[in-house]
Parts: structure tokens; C-alpha cells; sequence
């Protein structure tokens, strides 16, 4: 049986000051910075971390699909150049050829390998049985559940007979009852030694997913993407969702990428163009924002465990972290040892009325130095209106490209209603509301 342990024969995988830079000059941007980490044999390891922390770059660094900046790859002692022919990756997207047979999709990865053909449809058949799939070898993709085709794409990953497994955010493309029963079935598989692999790395930004499965949880944080902590994860399999130690380790998890409420210098960061770090804005929707402030209101002490929101707002780890970091950030409420608590604010905001939270939020976002940094440009600009497309080559200094243009659109929704900018679709501009640069 394979178990997670760090005693297990020697490091199949070294990680030595891993940087990933984009870009150059003023435009570069750092995706990954010195990341440092070992995975031994026998190991279920999990990335964790919120989207943007760089997980899934690291995982193409370690297969050698990308080369890092800095730093050195090492698989058995050995330094990686190139595609490293021990690992293979799962995608989320299944990535499978439509117009192939779930068979003839198991049997392309066989024929890259140089397979004779009668050899390649044993091994396929095999494959396709050990994860359930006995009698669809002739169906089509579109023929199958989303579960059923998953299941495709690690049979098509296991017909390599991989050392390392890497799992890119697996289940997260999945509905709940088919990863669910994903997880369960992989889980299985691992235990049992039914799968060749000899080590398993998994990217996902779902904390219980990670301490359900994982024997170690590596949880990354993103600013530039770094290794903040490693949680080993000691419980037996099967593990209980509802017992007391899977209950423990999820909320440390949560405390930990929750992290504490900083002074304000360091919480709201600086502007863009000014040195120091730019604190960009949360990807949040301000619903969001709203029913998680009013839970909180209804709430003994106005307080929670954070891990607990999830259950509660019936949402994932990822949004109710990304939930808790706004209310952070406008000062709606603070974070200590995984706990959220409203301040005064928070519980003021809470209960006004329409257009006495359009004041307060307005009030707020004009201290974050992102957001004064475009009201300030606005203001100096002719007729006080600017393309977005010039903001957001301005934030690409600061940001990758992918990153400016979710700022921009948050800056744009944020800043909409508060009721400080506004937004013309045919011209693609956004001007100031009037009033909105005194």
C-alpha cells in the first residue's frame, strides 16, 4: 500500500530556488519566487494556494514543460532539461480528442511511447477497467459524464506508467458528486498500488480537498507566488470530514492563508509607480462582499471561524478567502488566528440602508492607493476620462497581463458603485462621476 510519509526512499523531487519571471525591465512580473520543495517517494502531496499563487506554473516547471527563470529542477538527483519523461500531468479540462474513441484516446499516449499496436490495445483495455471504464472503450467524449471523462484522461496519464503523477485542479471542472466520487476512486487506486505511479502531486485551491486526500499540504500564497508553510496532514485513511482532527487541520489551513489583520501601511500597499509592494484588489463581486458583512451581523459577537463560512454562505474555501481579504482590506472587519470579527464599521455597513453603503464603500476604496492612483489619473486627464485600455498598460508594470485586466475590471465595478466612475461600452472609457475627483 502507498502512504504519504517524508521516511520514504530518498527525494524523487528537489526544488531549489524555483523563480519564474515574466516579462522584462519595468514590465517584468514575478510568478514564482525561490520556491523551495521536496517530494519524497510514497508521498500524496497538494499545492494549496488562491488562483494567481503560481500552482499550476510550478507544476509545468516540475514536468518540464516550462524552464524556470532561476533555480534548479531535480528529479532523482538529477537536473531536469526538457520534458521530464517520469512525470505526467492531469488537466482539469480532460483535454481528450473528441473525435477518438475513449480507447483510441488511452492508446494515443501508448503509440507516443513507440508501443506495437496489439500491445497498445491489451494495455488500454487494462487501463480502462482499473478505473471503471470496462465497456466504454468504443464510446466518444461527448458520450460521457464529466466524472466518466476525467476518467479517461487518468487512464490516458497512467498508460505512461509515470514515477510522478501531477494532478492540475482535477476535480474542480467536476459537479459535487462526481468529484466526490473522483476523489474516492483515485484515493483507492493510490492505496491499493493498482496505479504505477510513485508519488502523487496535487494542485487545488479546495482546503478540504487537500486535507482529504493529502499527506502534506503546501500552501503557497501569491504577491509574488511563494511557499509560506507545510502542514503534514497525520490522519488514517479513510479520513472523516466531520471528525474532530479533519475539523482542526482545516481550519489551521484556513488560519494559515488567512493569515492576521496587518497595519495599515502594509494592508493597503502602495500605489503603482511608488516603490514598495502594489496591493492589487480582490476579485469579488460586492453581493459577495455584502452577504458575507450581513452573516457576520447575524452572527453572536458578530464573529466567526473562518472555515466555518464556507458551510455557512454555502460557498468554497477559495471565494470565502477572497471574501475575507475585501472585508480586511476596507476595514469591515480584522483576522486573528483564523477567526473574522466585524469592527464597528463592518457592523455599520452592515445595517445601513442603500445608498449609506454606497457612502461608506465610496468612503473606503478612496484609501486603497491602487484606487486613489486611478483617481488621480482620471482627474488630471482631459475631460476626465481615459481609456481603459491606456489604464490598464499602466498597470501591466505592476501586473501580469492577465492580472492588470482583472484590476481594471475591479477597480471599474468598485468603483461603480460607489458611484465615483463611470463606464462607456462603444468607446471602451471610463470617465469620473461628477464630484468624484474632489
Amino acid at each position: 500500500m502507498n502512504t504519504a510519509s517524508n521516511s520514504a526512499n530518498g527525494k524523487m523531487l528537489q526544488l531549489i530556488g524555483v523563480t519564474q519571471i515574466y516579462g522584462s525591465g519595468q514590465r517584468s512580473f514575478i510568478a514564482l519566487d525561490k520556491i523551495n520543495l521536496v517530494l519524497a517517494e510514497g508521498e500524496f502531496a497538494a499545492l494549496l494556494g488562491p488562483s494567481g499563487c503560481g500552482k499550476s506554473t510550478l507544476l509545468r516547471i516540475i514536468a518540464g514543460l516550462q524552464p524556470p527563470t532561476q533555480g534548479q529542477v531535480l528529479y532523482e538527483g538529477e537536473q531536469v532539461h526538457g520534458v521530464n519523461p517520469h512525470t505526467t500531468i492531469v488537466f482539469q479540462s480532460f483535454a481528450l480528442f473528441p473525435w477518438l474513441t475513449v480507447q483510441q484516446n488511452v492508446e494515443i499516449a501508448l503509440k507516443a511511447r513507440g508501443m506495437p499496436p496489439g500491445l497498445r490495445v491489451t494495455r488500454s483495455i487494462a487501463l480502462l477497467d482499473s478505473v471503471g471504464l470496462d465497456g466504454f472503450e468504443n464510446a466518444y467524449p461527448r458520450e460521457l459524464s464529466g466524472g466518466m471523462r476525467q476518467k479517461v484522461g487518468f487512464a490516458r496519464a497512467m498508460a505512461v506508467e509515470p514515477d510522478l503523477l501531477c494532478l492540475d485542479e482535477p476535480f474542480s471542472a467536476l459537479d459535487v458528486l462526481s468529484a466526490e466520487a473522483l476523489r474516492g476512486e483515485l484515493l483507492e487506486l493510490w492505496q491499493t498500488g493498482a496505479i504505477p505511479t510513485k508519488a502523487i502531486l496535487m494542485v487545488t485551491h479546495n482546503i478540504e480537498e487537500a486535507v482529504l486526500l493529502a499527506g502534506r499540504i503546501v500552501v503557497m500564497d501569491k504577491g509574488p507566488g511563494r511557499v509560506v508553510a507545510e502542514v503534514p496532514v497525520p490522519l488514517a485513511y479513510p479520513r472523516q470530514r466531520k471528525s474532530a482532527g479533519f475539523l482542526d487541520l482545516v481550519d489551521r489551513v484556513y488560519a494559515t492563508l488567512a493569515g492576521e489583520t496587518l497595519p495599515e501601511h502594509l494592508e493597503l500597499g502602495t500605489a503603482p509607480g511608488e516603490p514598495g509592494l502594489t496591493r492589487g484588489l480582490p476579485r469579488i463581486a460586492i453581493n459577495d462582499l455584502i452577504g458575507l458583512l450581513e452573516h457576520l451581523a447575524d452572527l453572536p459577537g458578530n464573529e466567526a471561524d473562518i472555515y466555518r463560512l464556507a458551510e455557512g454562505l454555502k460557498v468554497e474555501s477559495e471565494p470565502v478567502l477572497r471574501m475575507t481579504e475585501t472585508a480586511e482590506l476596507l476595514g469591515f472587519a480584522s483576522v486573528k488566528r483564523g477567526d473574522i470579527v466585524l469592527t464597528p464599521l463592518g457592523e455599520t455597513f452592515a445595517e445601513a440602508g442603500i445608498q449609506a453603503r454606497k457612502e461608506i464603500f465610496a468612503s473606503r476604496i478612496r484609501r486603497l492607493p491602487i484606487f486613489h492612483w486611478l483617481l488621480d489619473l482620471l482627474a488630471a486627464a482631459d475631460s476626465h476620462r481615459l481609456e481603459l485600455d491606456v489604464v490598464q498598460a499602466a498597470l501591466e508594470l505592476e501586473f501580469h497581463s492577465s492580472e492588470a485586466a482583472h484590476q481594471m475590471e475591479s477597480m471599474v465595478d468598485w468603483g461603480r458603485y460607489a458611484e465615483l466612475l463611470a463606464y462607456d461600452a462603444p468607446s471602451g472609457t471610463v470617465y469620473l462621476e461628477q464630484g468624484a475627483a474632489a
